[in-house]
């Protein structure tokens, strides 16, 4: 079974963003140093329920995206398209974290897929 591990929030203007969720929300937000601009968020600490997640500009229309942790990306994807899904961008490598896809549902929800980097 697949579970959420992280969410984006897509934003026209990232920073804006940050500061919000920062005075509403109480999150620890810091941005992370890689070749696209990103925020990674912090919302409680690891040994509560929930997940963290980052704030990027906006590349897809879509406000939020999950993300939930697969064994193999490859198998995924194929699974994902035999069910009438689609592979929208990706893969690609986040150093250190593991292999990142986004995909679609047959409605066009996107979601993301992660292999982590074996330890």
């Amino acid at each position: 079974m697949a579970r959420p591990v992280h969410f984006e929030i897509l934003a026209n203007d990232p920073e804006k963003m940050a500061e919000f969720y920062r005075k509403t929300l109480g999150w620890k937000i810091a941005t992370w140093n890689d070749p696209q601009a990103y925020w990674l968020v912090t919302t409680g600490p690891d040994d509560t329920p929930g997940i963290n997640g980052g704030i990027m500009e906006r590349h897809f229309q879509q406000a939020v995206i999950n993300t939930v942790q697969v064994e193999s990306l490859e198998q995924m994807i194929a699974s994902i398209e035999v069910a009438g899904g689609k592979k929208v961008f990706g893969p690609h490598e986040i150093q250190g974290v593991g292999t990142h896809a986004y995909c679609a549902d047959p409605e066009g929800n996107m979601f993301g897929i992660l292999q982590p980097t074996a330890k």
